[in-house]
């Protein structure tokens, strides 16, 4: 890819974007992109409490509950890391907006397609292709969100609107029980998948009016586009704003090199990737694993296959109340003392929920209480993970940076996850499933204590700040 400068430019955009108050103008921001996450937990708790049902005869599909379950959660997943790639980089290259539009229809699509299945490679091949448009949502959306909101709101809201990922997890939960039961068994399950492409047409429309990042503009030669957007803003906010006295100075380039993207990530901030990393493979694991298996565990161990949606809507709550309860302490207490104490603190609480199960003594409705304490605390962590490397990484890199980490990440956690779960689970012996808990609880372990060492104070700081982007005159650079 070119790297041809298109001039210098000094502009004062993004200390203006960060001294905004909230507005009205934020939430269009926040409902037009942050409401992909509930698409997404929508998307995997549909298929988690429709494992039982498409397996059954008449459903449509031949295909067992731990195919849905293990190998067509699996191929969702690397979707999901292949699309963020794809379009992560295709986000950095040519633009925000080009690209949160068009992977949500590459959803809407897929999700259509998936409705419609006729046999299991129908079904596998469409569960892909969704994967590959909520991936690549992610690049997009992570990066448009973070360069469009004030620095002293950032981490609640990145870590809220992750979390709101479990407002669609609840909803699809809730919403699979009278498709179930009132429903004949080969129709309930393609409503399902129709009810999530209704949502998306309804977030298609209000994500035409989201702008282009004016973070974006000024960096690739479009410095005078970027100036309107941010003059729109103010305009529309309407009150009296001082003219902020920070500016910075940039090299502008129409592109920049894949070459010098990778090299930003690995050689000049090697702890940085090291840290992101962590994060992402450790709460992959846990949540791919335990939200592709939940209903597989109801049915293997306590024989509920009909209403497990009640099961994981509250859990689902307890995720979403973790960041919408923890979320602010992440600005304030700061980054690495929330982002380790809720990674180590759910891998403890995870390992003696393990036990629990293993010794025989819970219920189903015990284990969903254990569970719904645990995620809890891991919610708001794993909503951080996003949050972390959309911020301690160059602007040019950011979008690649997220769908590296991503990719890298869930193909580690969420495909090993839910093919080892769904595995150990089907033997029906509880020794294998309280192993499975175990794993995801050591791994996420893991992460919160790589966090303690390499972790970046990013709280309150504007994200030029805490990696000034590579066309900076004069930038410095941290590991």
């Amino acid at each position: 890819m070119s790297n041809v400068e298109t001039g210098t430019i000094s502009t004062k955009v993004p200390a203006r974007l960060d001294r905004l108050p909230w507005s009205r103008w934020h939430w269009m921001i926040v409902i037009g992109l942050g409401t992909v996450w509930i698409l997404d937990g929508l998307e995997v708790t549909i298929v988690g409490n429709l494992s039982a049902q498409l397996a059954k005869p008449g459903s449509g599909v031949d295909i067992t509950q731990a195919q849905v379950a293990g190998l067509a959660a699996a191929l969702y997943v690397a979707g999901a890391c292949s699309g963020a790639l794809f379009f992560g980089w295709l986000t950095d290259r040519f633009g925000r907006k080009k690209l949160f539009i068009i992977t949500l229809i590459v959803y809407l699509v897929a999700t259509l397609m998936t409705a419609f299945s006729f046999s299991a490679w129908w079904f596998f091949l469409f569960r892909f292709l969704t994967g590959f448009g909520i991936g690549g949502e992610y690049a997009a959306i992570n990066s448009a969100i973070d360069e469009l909101i004030p620095s002293r709101h950032r981490g609640r809201i990145d870590i809220i609107i992750n979390g709101s990922y479990w407002l669609g997890a609840a909803g699809g939960a809730l919403l699979t029980v009278p498709l179930l039961n009132d429903l004949p068994v080969n129709i309930g399950w393609r409503v399902a998948f129709g009810l999530g492409v209704v949502l998306g047409l309804a977030i298609l429309l209000v994500r035409r009016n989201v702008p282009e990042s004016p973070r974006w503009l000024f960096i690739h030669g479009r410095g005078r586009e970027a100036e309107e957007i941010v003059d729109g803003i103010e305009r529309e906010i309407g009150k009296d704003l001082p003219e902020p006295e920070e500016s910075m100075t940039v090299h502008q380039r129409k592109s920049i090199g894949f070459v010098r993207i990778a090299h930003t990530m690995v050689a000049l901030y090697p702890k940085r990737t090291v840290l992101g990393l962590s994060l992402f493979i450790g709460q992959a694991f846990l949540y791919n694993a335990i939200t592709f298996g939940f209903a597989q565990i109801l049915s293997t161990f306590y024989k509920i296959d009909t209403n497990t949606g009640y099961y994981f809507a509250v859990i689902a709550m307890g995720n979403f109340l973790g960041p919408l309860l923890l979320g602010h302490l992440f600005d304030t207490v700061g980054r690495i003392p929330m982002i380790s104490a809720t990674y180590i603190g759910s891998g403890l609480l995870l390992l003696g929920t393990a036990w629990m199960f293993n010794e025989g003594m819970l219920t189903a409705v015990t284990l969903t209480a254990c569970w719904s304490v645990v995620l809890f605390v891991a919610s708001a962590g794993a909503s951080s993970a996003y949050l972390t490397v959309s911020e301690i990484f160059p602007m040019e890199t950011r979008a690649m940076a997220i769908a590296f980490f991503f990719a890298i990440g869930t193909a580690a956690g969420g495909i090993a996850g839910p093919l080892i779960f769904a595995s150990l689970v089907e033997t029906g012996v509880p020794s294998d499933t309280a192993l499975a808990f175990t794993i995801g609880a050591l791994v996420m372990i893991a992460g919160g204590l790589v966090e303690l060492f390499l972790g970046v104070k990013a709280e309150r700081k504007g994200l030029e700040a805490i990696a000034a982007p590579l066309t900076t005159a004069g930038a410095t650079r941290a590991a």
